[in-house]
Formats: structure tokens, sequence, C-alpha cells
């Protein structure tokens, strides 16, 4: 073999060995994630863009670094149970759930895999974690004050409508959130001389039910207490109240559909959030020592459109507070 020849083959036989060891890499772990859904998919689709969009920020790339599994209860709490125990089975890395009850069931479901809740009421007061700065055991995520925003709109429908001697609260008592918010809600009901009247639903086909009766007693108004199952029927709230011609108050999305009234979290912000915890859990950390976030961030929107068809005047002073005004 001449000089030549040897150095082509010595160099054809280094460059192989890299070659070769790059083709027995094994293929990274694809990370599966679990999404339990308290509503449907439909309602909940910008609320989870915001989590998928706040993956992408940190290098996530779906169907190639991770999948999402979903399962949905569509504001049925009864079947909660069942479906994180589906997604515990898979099994999954880690498992986001939508609101108190669905991090209730996920927590029920295990107590290995990593939780991230998200947008659940007053994670302390019902019993989600121990402490917001040391949550322990394997939930963390993001909290917010629901009774103080439930209570906040029953302010904001009496600013509107000053008038307002009696009105109605649409509430499902299944929440463990319900029983101690409502007492935030009586509260400040009392400190505006507003008597309510508390109707429960616990499911859209007592909605029908629920309005008639509102209509019944005469009330001038109706705030919906913060609530998944509720959230998960914004429009046919919303139409029941416009075809009932009452005056109300609900979240964002409940304004958007044609609500008088729109005030809450910001749900596509907290998704986009809760991607951090999911990816410092994917790296390891554990969720016991990750301190629980509070949602500091409300919007408050009015329908201009939905008060005309009332024949309602919507007070100037409360038109420059809103972050939008839906004409």
């Amino acid at each position: 073999m001449d000089r030549r020849t040897f150095i082509g083959c010595a160099a054809g036989g280094l460059l192989a060995v890299p070659l070769a060891a790059e083709a027995q890499q094994p293929t990274p772990k694809l990370a599966r994630i679990g999404f339990l859904g308290v509503g449907s998919a439909s309602v909940s689709a910008s609320r989870v863009e915001g989590l998928r969009q706040g993956l992408r920020d940190r290098g996530y790339v779906e169907g190639r670094t991770i999948s999402i599994d979903f399962r949905w209860a569509d504001g049925n709490y009864a079947a909660l149970p069942g479906l994180a125990d589906e997604l515990v089975r898979l099994p999954v890395d880690v498992l986001v759930a939508q609101g108190a009850p669905g991090s209730r069931a996920a927590k029920q479901a295990t107590a290995t895999i990593p939780i991230v809740m998200t947008a659940a009421g007053d994670a302390v007061v019902t019993g989600l974690v121990g402490d917001l700065a040391r949550p322990g055991g394997n939930l963390t995520g993001l909290t917010f004050f629901s009774p103080e925003l439930s209570a906040k709109r029953i302010e904001l429908l009496k600013s509107a409508i000053p008038r307002i001697v009696e009105m109605a609260v649409l509430m499902n008592p299944d929440n463990p959130v319900t029983a101690p918010g409502m007492q935030r809600v009586e509260s400040t009901a009392k400190a505006l001389n507003v008597e309510l009247k508390r109707f429960a639903v616990r499911g859209p086909k007592e909605l029908d039910g629920a309005f008639t009766e509102m209509v019944r007693q005469r009330v001038g108004g109706v705030a919906i207490v913060e609530d998944a199952m509720l959230n998960v029927h914004p429009g046919a709230i919303a139409v029941l109240a416009r075809a009932h011609r009452l005056a109300s108050a609900g979240n964002k999305e409940f304004a958007e559909a044609g609500g008088l009234i729109g005030y809450g979290v910001n749900f596509y912000e907290i998704f986009r959030r809760a991607a951090y915890f999911v990816d410092k859990l994917l790296k390891g950390e554990r969720p016991g020592e990750l301190p629980v976030e509070q949602s500091a961030r409300f919007d408050l929107l009015v329908n201009l459109s939905t008060a005309k068809a009332l024949g309602i005047t919507i007070p100037q002073s409360l038109l420059v507070r809103a972050d939008e005004v839906i004409q």
C-alpha cells in the first residue's frame, strides 16, 4: 500500500467512527404531559394555547420533545377521578390539572407524579397545599383568591346599576371553593345594602330552571360565582341572562359571549405561566419545593352592546376603569 492510499484509508476510518457512534445514539425520550380539563376542549382552547405557547417559549416542540394527552370532564365533576386515573395509568411524566376540582382529583389519583394546578381557587383553603411558599407533596402551580373575585362582581354590578337592591348569585355547591367564598360575597353584598338570593346549579341542565326562578323572584341582576363548570358555559348563561333581561357579571369569556360585565383572571397568561412549572418538573425539580404563585392580573370588560339591549346606561366612572369595552 502506497503512502497516499494509506492516508485515505486512515481518514475514512476516522470519519466512520463518529458517524457510526451518532447513528447508535438513543432517541431522546418524549416527555409525556397529561392534561386534566374540568371544562371542554372548545371552551378551553385559548387556555390550552397559552400552555402550548409557554412550552414553545421554553424550547419544547410538541410531537418531537413532548406530547400532551388530554382528558375532558365537560363540566361534570363526578367524571374527574376516573379521567385522572386514566392519565396516571398511561403513565405521564407531569400532570397539568385545571381548577381546584381538577387539581383535587389529580392529587387523589397519584402521590408520585408531579402535578401542576392551573387557576385553582384558594389552594390553601381547599387543602390542596399546606403552604404557598413550600407546598410539599407532589403538587404546585398557580392559584388565585376566588372569593375576592366573586365579591368584586357583586360590587361592579352594583356600580353599573345603583338601583339594584336584590341580586341573584349563580353558584355550584359541588365546588370546594364555593362555601368559603360565599362568606366574602355575603359580606360585600351587606356592605352595599344588597340582598342576595342563592341559586345552586350542578350542571347545565339546571340553568334554565334557575333563571326562570330568578325572574319569578324579581331580582335585579345576577352575579356568577367563580366555578370551572359554570366557566364551561359562558355563552349559554349569557343568552339566558339577556333573554330574561337580567344584568349580569361573570368572567372575561362571559362578557365576550354577551354578558354585561366580565371580571376575572387572565386565563391565557395563567396557562402560559403553567409551562414554567412543567419545565422545572421535567428537569427534575421537586414540586413540593416550588412555591405556588398567586395570580395578580385581572381583566374588567364591559359589554355596551348588551347594556343597550337591556336599556342600561353604564356610568362613565365604570367605563374608564375597564380594560376593554365591547361595543
